[in-house]
């Protein structure tokens, strides 16, 4: 059975690697080779679609940290929770951060990552 709290952990630690070459490696070990991400800003597929997007994401949102924000729910093969992204020092302040969104992740038999549906509650670019 899937630890889909330690799974989801795991992804939004993946958003915040800042080496490539590390990056890559933990999406071998998160995601399926034939993984699909989507969200509105991306609809990307394969280990090299997605670590490109996380490296996009850590590009555009430089000096944020990615965090889980509040329970996982889970059910089957399949998870939804809560994330943000901020500067350090605004969750440090407790302050609101700027980019909060909300992804259902589909797992495989192994318990890695097959499919994202990802959504933006909170993006000031939008």
């Amino acid at each position: 059975m899937t630890d889909f709290t330690a799974l989801a952990e795991r992804y939004v630690a993946a958003f915040d690697e800042a080496d490539p070459t590390a990056r890559k490696a933990r999406v071998a070990e998160l995601f399926t080779t034939d993984v699909r991400y989507t969200d509105p800003l991306a609809d990307v597929t394969g280990h090299d679609g997605v670590a490109g997007f996380l490296g996009a994401a850590r590009e555009k949102l430089a000096g944020f940290e990615f965090r889980l924000h509040g329970e996982v729910d889970a059910h089957h093969d399949r998870a939804r929770f809560r994330w943000q992204a901020a500067p350090p020092e605004v969750f440090a302040a407790g302050a609101e951060p700027p980019v909060v969104g909300f992804d259902v992740i589909v797992t495989d038999g192994d318990g890695r990552i097959a499919q994202v549906h990802g959504f933006l509650d909170v993006d000031p670019a939008l």
